[in-house]
């Protein structure tokens, strides 16, 4: 039987040792709420401070099989919580441990922390499905 994975590694620079400590305090509270709850909203990746104790990024990556939506989640929940501003962004990959059909692939999310949303995404799967239907892929 096949198994799918969710990859990422990314940094986010929260500005001050203070925030990052604030950011892994809040990581471990969500964390420990999410033990028992059938769907948890910060499960699929992991979160390390870089170069503590006077070091502001944080080390996002996932934890064997990531999950894109709850990274998103939870840094828009940090953006709130420690007033980030500014572009931030990761990239993801898809792999198989079987070569399947449409099992391979990645993407990326942008994020403007400022305003609290996404501001775009791409999927390689539906950039290659665009490219070979002749659609303008640059547009």
């Amino acid at each position: 039987m096949a198994e799918y994975f969710t990859h990422f590694s990314c940094l986010l620079d929260v500005g001050s040792p203070d925030k990052a400590a604030r950011a892994l305090a809040l990581f471990q509270e969500l964390r420990a709420a999410d033990q028992d709850a059938d769907d948890p909203d910060i499960a699929g990746f992991d979160l390390m401070r870089q170069d503590a104790p006077e070091g502001s990024s944080l080390w996002i990556h996932d934890d064997g099989n990531g999950d894109v939506e709850a990274v998103i989640r939870f840094v828009l929940r940090l953006a709130e919580e420690l007033d980030l501003t500014g572009p931030w962004g990761f990239q993801y990959s898809l792999t198989c441990s079987r070569p399947r059909l449409d099992a391979f692939g990645g993407g990326a999310h942008a994020i403007d922390l400022g305003a609290r949303k996404s501001i775009g995404w791409s999927s390689t799967q539906e950039w290659l499905a665009a490219a070979l239907n002749g659609e303008d892929i640059d547009a």
